[in-house]
């Protein structure tokens, strides 16, 4: 029979088959802060300043976090650590009720306890993951609400500024969040505008898109407070090419992710990306390029091989995928799509059935076809 290996991570002193319903608390762990914080290793860094007093950050996990997110954010703090011998950062991992939590990946995490009733930390970093809403519970909104009245510097790593946003702490701040999720959460909370920036700090919000931009924010905090010869030490141990800053955008540009330099095409494509909820208008994007219709038709197929029509409806698709996830946009997201799919399909006939089609199925204004379905007529 085959065995499989049990993924399940434990603190420091624990086995599989002898973890505790919940998790332990900081004063029960078996090692001491030195060699709990302070990992051995060969590379080392003198420290010109004193260390008083470390900065305390607080990981709160969500459930079906994004492990990568997580790991990329307490890693550098463990390499300031290791590096310098010296007791830097302190970290505690909590989750809601101080059981276990199973990250996005399957594998399962051990945290130090619930969420501290007195927390005291320098930082609350908030773990989201790939279900942001279902995992904003009552119970951790307030306790973030707490934290930050209390003077607590809060933040979310990858989706966790949906549980910030629940909180009521983000009205006119800037912050980001994980770009795949930045349409759902726009949809969500409409008075919100997230950046698709890699990290946003201001005030005491905290914010970061998550995965390896984690890591730029960890690199961060180490300057700020410990300058930048160990931040750029972190970073060369953690093989890191170059420290990001707050303003790097989370995606290539528009002309790396298309693979071509093509001006007028980057133009049009940005275009269309603006004005996804739009009826296409082939005139209207040519004229914003400067180029014919035809012209614009040609550049699609010769860079894309896809129709401007093809590409405006996979944009749509992947919009349609987001909010699907989300529980707030699924409705919306059903009426949205069936109207898509019946304009993209009016759109590929010629105008002289699409007049017919508009007045068989009661489509208003050449606006697609408006709650009348193909069996449905009319009785007056």
């Amino acid at each position: 029979m085959r065995r499989f290996r049990d993924r399940r991570i434990f603190p420091a002193g624990q086995v599989a088959g002898d973890q505790p319903k919940t998790g332990r608390k900081p004063e029960d762990q078996p090692r001491d802060d030195q060699s709990r914080y302070v990992a051995r290793g060969i590379a080392h860094m003198a420290l010109s300043k004193t260390v008083t007093k470390p900065v305390s950050v607080d990981f709160v996990l969500m459930a079906d976090f994004t492990m990568l997110a997580f790991t990329s954010a307490i890693e550098p703090l463990r390499v300031a650590n290791q590096l310098t011998g010296q007791i830097l950062f302190t970290w505690q991992i909590h989750s809601e009720d101080g059981r276990p939590v199973t990250c996005s990946n399957g594998v399962t995490v051990m945290p130090d306890g619930a969420l501290p009733e007195d927390g005291r930390a320098d930082y609350v970093l908030v773990c989201g993951g790939v279900l942001p809403e279902r995992a904003c519970t009552p119970a951790l909104t307030s306790w973030i609400r707490k934290q930050w009245r209390l003077g607590r510097t809060v933040g979310g790593l990858c989706t966790g500024a949906y549980a910030l946003a629940r909180a009521g702490i983000l009205s006119g701040k800037r912050f980001t969040l994980h770009w795949e999720n930045l349409t759902s959460f726009a949809e969500k909370y409409p008075d919100l505008a997230p950046e698709r920036r890699i990290f946003c700090i201001e005030d005491r919000i905290v914010t970061c898109a998550g995965g390896v931009a984690s890591a730029d924010l960890a690199l961060k905090l180490i300057h700020d407070f410990y300058g930048e010869a160990l931040s750029q030490s972190v970073m060369n141990m953690c093989l890191l090419g170059q420290q990001r800053g707050g303003e790097d955008e989370q995606l290539a540009s528009l002309a790396a992710r298309l693979g071509t330099r093509n001006d007028k095409l980057v133009r049009a494509v940005a275009f269309l990306e603006r004005h996804i909820e739009m009826e296409l208008n082939l005139d209207a994007c040519a004229d914003h390029v400067e180029v014919s219709r035809r012209q614009l038709e040609r550049l699609f197929q010769q860079y894309l091989r896809l129709t401007p029509l093809q590409y405006l409806n996979g944009l749509r698709l992947q919009h349609a995928r987001a909010a699907r996830r989300d529980e707030y946009g699924r409705d919306r997201c059903r009426r949205r799509l069936r109207l898509r799919i019946e304009r993209a399909f009016l759109q590929d006939l010629p105008q002289a059935i699409r007049d017919l089609a508009a007045q068989v199925f009661g489509a208003a204004q050449g606006r697609g076809l408006r709650g009348r379905s193909c069996g449905r007529r009319s009785h007056g």
